[in-house]
């Protein structure tokens, strides 16, 4: 979950340290950073975190260093905001940003994409990406990629979903380009399928890659679940390890903006069945996201084989221990187990004395 709390340098702070620190010592077993941008173009706002210089590897490696010493993973998403760059915060409006914010120091900046079309209404309109931009984003990507290796992380995952950019060249709602990166479904996979590989290249064998992508448009004419099944198998061949299975995203702000507007409600687990799907038909392995807030219910998703792993944000942001209380809920562990001990001590001594929680 992006914090918005970085400055125009892109580096890490205090804050970014204690958010993603409290998640690896409080049991979460793979803690990943916010999305990491290959290039300034690529942040959503001025307040993003990014991987575009040397200058950001310290802090990164530091936060690394202590989310492997607790005995969690640490990991790192990589992607490119595309269209929907040079935005506000959310909590100021998430609205493109314009004369009075760069009154305030927040100037916009043109954003990049398939085309010289904004895919949100109001939006700045994009550069359109030539060929020779493309390769060197392309690179970029591998360049971003080899920081974060040197940086100690043992996860990696590339956001291509929610209308972000590599979403919006696969999407055929935002990409109607006539060149080797547009018209079919193969050509408008290019770019994706050539991340993977500059990514693949330069991030070690031995440690898991991970794409991010939206398994369906949810809008006529748009991506479908049979697009993702060619576009996923495709990525395996290149390395890619695992898909994490969200969805939408493409012409709103975000991939609940039209949802919202539209007044619709959404299920527990609404995006559980295209993990499933992609699962047993590519087959991968998957990672389930999107209203996944009951341990019963989590643990139930992995029982009956729909996905191999549990991405939580929101949740945990209101709970960063959830995975504690989960292991208590579920009576998988003996009730203080795996409660660091020097706040295990403190609980375990208050219960035994008969002292109850007070609500």
């Amino acid at each position: 979950m992006q914090m918005y709390l970085a400055g125009d340098d892109g580096i890490a702070t205090e804050w970014h340290f204690q958010h993603l620190a409290k998640y690896a010592v409080a049991g979460v077993g793979c803690v990943f950073t916010e999305v990491l941008p290959p290039e300034p173009r690529g942040r959503n706002t001025h307040w993003d975190l990014g991987i575009w210089d040397d200058s950001q590897v310290p802090a990164l490696t530091r936060i690394a260093k202590f989310i492997e010493e607790t005995g969690a993973v640490p990991a790192a998403q990589m992607g490119h905001a595309g269209t929907k760059a040079a935005r506000q915060r959310p909590f100021d409006g998430l609205q493109p940003l314009g004369e009075s914010d760069a009154a305030r120091g927040e100037p916009p900046w043109q954003p990049a994409g398939p085309m010289d079309e904004a895919n949100v209404e109001g939006y700045h309109t994009p550069h359109a990406l030539s060929a020779a931009e493309i390769h060197q984003l392309v690179d970029d990507f591998g360049k971003g990629v080899a920081r974060l290796a040197l940086s100690g992380f043992r996860f990696l995952e590339i956001h291509a979903a929610h209308g972000y950019l590599i979403h919006s060249f696969y999407s055929p709602i935002s990409n109607r380009r006539t060149d080797a990166y547009g018209g079919d479904r193969s050509g408008r996979m290019r770019f994706a399928l050539e991340v993977a590989e500059s990514v693949r290249a330069n991030w070690p064998e031995q440690f898991p890659l991970s794409f991010r992508i939206s398994s369906i448009d949810a809008v006529d004419g748009g991506w479908d679940l049979e697009d993702s099944v060619n576009l996923v198998r495709e990525l395996k061949s290149r390395g890619v390890d695992i898909v994490d299975c969200s969805s939408r995203g493409v012409g709103a702000a975000n991939s609940l903006a039209r949802l919202e507007k539209e007044g619709k409600s959404l299920e527990e687990g609404y995006q559980v069945p295209y993990s499933e799907h992609l699962r047993n038909t590519v087959p991968i392995p998957t990672i389930a996201v999107g209203l996944i807030t009951r341990p019963e219910f989590a643990e139930k998703i992995l029982q009956d084989g729909r996905a191999d792993l549990i991405a939580m944000g929101r949740e945990l942001l209101y709970d960063p221990h959830w995975v504690l209380h989960a292991a208590r809920t579920l009576e998988c562990e003996t009730k203080w187990k795996d409660w660091p001990p020097s706040w295990e001590w403190w609980l375990e001594k208050r219960e035994k004395l008969g002292i109850k929680r007070v609500d």
